[in-house]
């Protein structure tokens, strides 16, 4: 009888998970997910997936591979076409559904944009590697402590004032995710209902009655975060994530530790001549120094206005706005940080750019980090290094002069100037080739014509920006504690909302690495053709450029942002949007003003890199007149393509390959740290002993 028992027991317990099992795979079976996928236009990154489920339990959640798209959105938009993506669904009973999808590319440009992504994929993980987080040195996930409860739907153009009607829930209390906590009230009587999206203990940020934000009260606008209605403190510190999902991470990249190391390293060896020295740059800069019969075809002035036209551009004020957007006011402080020691980085190798020249009998000029690599290093018996070097070099600067200085210069002018004049709207080739034929018309007379034309313009674009935004700044003028309060404090105590100290860290940094080009080595081309017989002097001169470009363009285009709140704007704007914005929310036509900054910016960094670009070229392909009329036929090729097509991943690959040409410069400079050093002294004594030639006109004015 037992036995039976046992029996009969045994075969129920099977027939139920059996029956359990069915059931949940016929629930799973039950959930159905099918994807529409479109392809709108032939412009490339504007595809879209849609969801549609059939069955399962509601709520769902759809989790897609694109980091930017939410858990709750059954959308997603600014698909790659011609790249693989996943979104995986799931319901309530956490049944899931993993679809893979790939939006089909319809045009040449599709096709191409898809094909060089994952180039551009390869070199970021190079770029962007994060040696800390490989060997363990820290972690690198985002916690908090703590999470802030906004008003709900804000945004930092709001015209509407916030008061607290009514708390739900007494301070103190433990709260839950998804609990109504607040009813918050606008100037218009329209209540609305907070509810927080966290767990944990509830502190009050705003008493009952009190206003919450007010954008007519000007230290609401600049405060960071002045619109959070209360701050749940979580028991254990709690990872932040991505929109779809994923853990949020700070990443230490290996090319801004390169770049920041190299401007600290010789910070220090040359004995803070970024200091020392800034003095004798301006001197040197206005021409006291300068020989009318030394080698050489270009004044200090005009090889500094060389440089920083190349350098001042787009990164000034779309790169700064986005990382402003990104990293908060804090980032400002170590952007203007950075660009402080990357002064000592341009020095090096403005210095060694003229030392290693090559003056042909015609008069040109062959310089920059090509001969000192090759010449430099041979000098200390490492030949074959140098020729590496300087070949990878000279590849990299190719390709950066074609994209970074070139395409994406003139497809952005053309973006913003289409927007202020409507009616070039649709007519980029148009624009192209008209913008090729001003570019053309300075190129095509070499490095004198490149230099009259950026000594002229770099001071007329550099006032006119600064003007606008002395401007913009002057209007705002009351909020200037409060600015300078949220620069600081972002600083040294940033917000998790922004990533943390590390992240608000690593942005700042990052932007100002990109923005002054120093350690990147294209400056020392330009300098390589100063009129001088001390290298040196020329290293001098060029100490002022991360200055301009990094300590003041960079930091007014931030304080612009913070000035006028635009710093709360999340990244959903583009970099270009969200300063034009600053500047109108002052007067109505200052995006006209910007416009005509962007354009001359974009215009003086193209001729500036052509110069760049030919030179290394030239060095691959030969010094002949042929040679560097092949290359400026073909740079000017390359505007009219920039302007009237979209080609997202060769611009990122350009983009990233001037980073990469701080690789084989800094191995080099780092090599011949000691002999800028001892070059330095010697020019120091002959400063001190009256030993230089001064200009005559300098004589009389002493």
């Amino acid at each position: 009888m037992v036995k039976n028992y046992w029996l009969f027991t045994s075969l129920f317990f099977l027939i139920t998970l059996f029956t359990n099992a069915q059931d949940k795979q016929s629930e799973t079976s039950d959930m159905e997910v099918s994807l529409k996928l479109i392809n709108p236009t032939r412009e490339i990154n504007d595809g879209e997936a849609r969801v549609k489920v059939e069955g399962g339990q509601p709520p769902y959640q759809y989790k897609w591979s694109k980091q930017n798209i939410a858990l709750e959105s059954k959308e997603a938009k600014g698909i790659v076409e011609g790249l693989d993506y996943t979104v995986t669904v799931s319901d309530s009973d956490g049944n899931t559904v993993k679809k893979d999808f790939t939006i089909p590319a319809n045009s040449i440009t599709e096709t191409f944009n898809s094909k060089v992504q994952p180039a551009v994929d390869f070199l970021g993980g190079i770029l962007f590697w994060d040696p800390f987080e490989a060997i363990g040195i820290y972690d690198p996930v985002v916690y908090t402590d703590q999470k802030e409860i906004p008003v709900p739907n804000w945004d930092a153009t709001t015209s509407n004032v916030f008061t607290l009607k009514k708390w739900l829930v007494s301070e103190g209390s433990s709260v839950s995710e998804g609990d109504k906590i607040a009813i918050v009230q606008k100037d218009s009587g329209e209540e609305i209902e907070v509810f927080t999206d966290a767990a944990g203990k509830l502190n009050y940020l705003v008493q009952e009655g009190n206003e919450i934000f007010n954008p007519n009260i000007k230290e609401d606008v600049i405060e960071q975060n002045a619109h959070m209605v209360a701050q749940v403190e979580y028991d254990d510190p709690q990872p932040l994530y991505h929109p779809n999902g994923d853990i949020r991470k700070n990443s230490i990249p290996f090319i801004v530790i390169w770049l920041i190391l190299g401007s600290i390293f010789f910070t220090l060896r040359l004995g803070f001549v970024n200091i020392r020295g800034f003095k004798h740059s301006i001197e040197l800069a206005k021409g006291k120094f300068d020989n009318p019969d030394a080698p050489g075809t270009i004044t200090h002035f005009q090889a500094m206005a060389t440089a920083v036209s190349a350098t001042v551009g787009l990164g000034n004020i779309a790169g700064v706005a986005v990382a402003i957007s990104l990293g908060g006011a804090g980032a400002t402080f170590w952007m203007f940080t950075a660009g402080f020691f990357a002064m000592s980085l341009k020095f090096t190798e403005c210095t060694l750019g003229v030392k290693y020249r090559k003056i042909k009998e015609d008069g040109r000029i062959f310089g920059g980090p090509m001969n000192y690599l090759r010449y430099g290093l041979e000098k200390r018996n490492m030949k074959g290094l140098g020729k590496f070097l300087a070949a990878l070099f000279a590849v990299l600067g190719i390709g950066a002069s074609f994209g970074g200085g070139n395409m994406i210069q003139s497809n952005q002018a053309f973006k913003i100037v289409s927007e202020q004049l409507p009616f070039l709207q649709g007519y980029g080739f148009w624009f192209g080739i008209g913008f090729a034929v001003l570019v053309g018309v300075v190129i095509l007379g070499g490095i004198n014509s490149i230099a009259r034309v950026t000594s002229k313009v770099v001071p007329v674009m550099a006032v006119i920006y600064i003007l606008g935004c002395s401007v913009v700044i002057g209007v705002n003028f009351e909020n200037i504690g409060g600015a300078f309060s949220a620069i600081f404090n972002g600083a040294l105590s940033a917000s998790a909302m922004k990533g943390g100290f590390i992240g608000v860290l690593i942005i700042g940094l990052q932007r100002a690495a990109f923005s002054s080009e120093a350690g990147v080595g294209s400056a020392a081309i330009a300098h390589s053709a100063t009129k001088t017989e001390n290298p040196i002097a020329d290293g001098f001169t060029s100490l002022v450029e991360p200055f301009i470009d990094t300590m003041v363009v960079c930091t007014m285009t931030a304080l612009v942002l913070i000035f006028t709140g635009m710093h709360e704007v999340g990244g959903g704007m583009q970099g270009v949007e969200l300063t034009a914005d600053a500047f109108g929310s002052v007067i109505s036509w200052f995006p006209a003003v910007l416009a005509l900054a962007v354009f001359l910016f974009a215009f003086s960094t193209m001729i500036s890199w052509s110069y760049y670009g030919m030179r290394s070229w030239t060095y691959l392909f030969g010094q002949s007149k042929k040679s560097e009329i092949i290359y400026k036929v073909l740079f000017l090729l390359f505007v009219v393509v920039g302007a009237s097509v979209s080609l997202g991943a060769v611009l990122s690959f350009s983009d990233m390959m001037i980073l990469a040409m701080s690789f084989p410069n800094i191995i080099g400079l780092y090599i011949m740290s000691s002999e800028v050093r001892g070059d330095m002294k010697e020019y120091w004594n002959k400063l001190k002993n009256g030993e230089l030639f001064i200009n005559p006109k300098f004589r009389k004015a002493d």
